[in-house]
């Protein structure tokens, strides 16, 4: 049986290679998508493919299938002139850039004295993925 083109809802448990988790629907109401429209991570959308209702399922998602590799291109210096007044960029903090294709988060990795460094990858590029996985409903 197969649930390609079928609207699912499901309970996971995303976990990186240390264990540690990084995101679960535990305390909130399943994520529903229609398996097939790239809605979700590749490998995801293929673990829920052929699941019954009621079954849970430990899949490995590699970095390919999940958030692919960190893009170099991706990691740019910007000066600090650029920020609205006031602004303060420190490490770790995330921004969001006004870009000709919409509004782009970004993560300060760096900050230097006339400049700082944003990186644009998602913070789970180069990440292999494991999900705990439970379907709830397929329409």
């Amino acid at each position: 049986m197969s649930n390609e083109g079928k609207t699912v809802k499901v309970h996971y448990k995303g976990t990186l290679a240390d264990g540690s988790v990084f995101d679960s629907s535990e305390g909130r109401d399943p994520l529903g998508f229609t398996v097939g429209e790239g809605r979700v991570i590749a490998g995801f959308d293929t673990a829920v493919r052929d699941m019954a209702i009621g079954e849970t399922k430990t899949v490995e998602i590699p970095c390919a299938d999940a958030y692919g590799e960190s893009d170099p291109t991706r990691v740019v210096e910007v000066p600090k002139a650029n920020l609205p007044e006031g602004l303060d960029p420190q490490a770790g903090m995330m921004l969001q850039m006004t870009t000709p294709q919409g509004p782009l988060p970004v993560r300060v990795t760096e900050v230097a004295e006339e400049t700082f460094t944003v990186d644009a990858n998602h913070p789970l590029a180069d990440q292999d993925l494991t999900f705990e996985i439970t379907l709830v409903e397929a329409d």
